[in-house]
């Protein structure tokens, strides 16, 4: 069997992953134990984020006519990728974590939603809070003016209010 017929399988199963993605972030991740490694690649399946180490050569061969051939330029050394499919945000804060962690991993760059970014706009994105944490926040400050003016109401009406009278305390013999 040729090389090429070997390589192909690989360079599917990456053009496959990347295809109708969110994001793709390559990340250096030497000088990760394995019980670091295992507890990353752990986290990310959990989130719905493909993370694997591939061949420079493959992922420029899968990354031809897609936005991510922006990346080719950062395909030097040991890179893994992880690809988000659902959330363009995920994978970064996640990576952006352990790079926080560990001086030895990073993010080299990535593409999210067509654009590419380094490693100081992954971490910038990364570090914006989540679509719930901001809707929460969003519902909170609109309720707090209403919340205000029904206390203001309940004080003004409380205070208007005849004081009811005490009883009386039965009288001693």
């Amino acid at each position: 069997m040729a090389k090429v017929e070997l390589k192909q399988p690989i360079v599917s199963e990456i053009a496959e992953a990347v295809s109708g993605a969110q994001a793709a972030v390559l990340v250096k991740y030497l000088g990760l134990t394995v019980e670091q490694d295992t507890a990353l690649r752990k986290e990310l399946r959990e989130a719905g984020v493909h993370y694997k180490v591939y061949k420079n050569t493959m992922m420029h061969r899968a990354f031809e006519g897609t936005d991510f051939a922006q990346l080719d330029n950062l395909l030097e050394g040991a890179n893994a990728l992880a690809v988000s499919k659902e959330d363009p945000i995920v994978a970064e804060r996640i990576l952006a974590k352990y790079a926080k962690q560990f001086k030895c991993f990073n993010m080299a760059g990535g593409v999210i939603e067509g654009k590419l970014a380094d490693e100081a706009k992954l971490t910038e994105m990364a570090n914006i809070p989540s679509r719930e944490v901001l809707l929460g926040r969003l519902f909170g400050s609109m309720q707090s003016p209403i919340a205000n003016l029904a206390r203001v109401f309940k004080q003004v009406v409380e205070k208007d209010a005849p004081a009811a009278p005490a009883e009386e305390a039965p009288a001693a013999e």
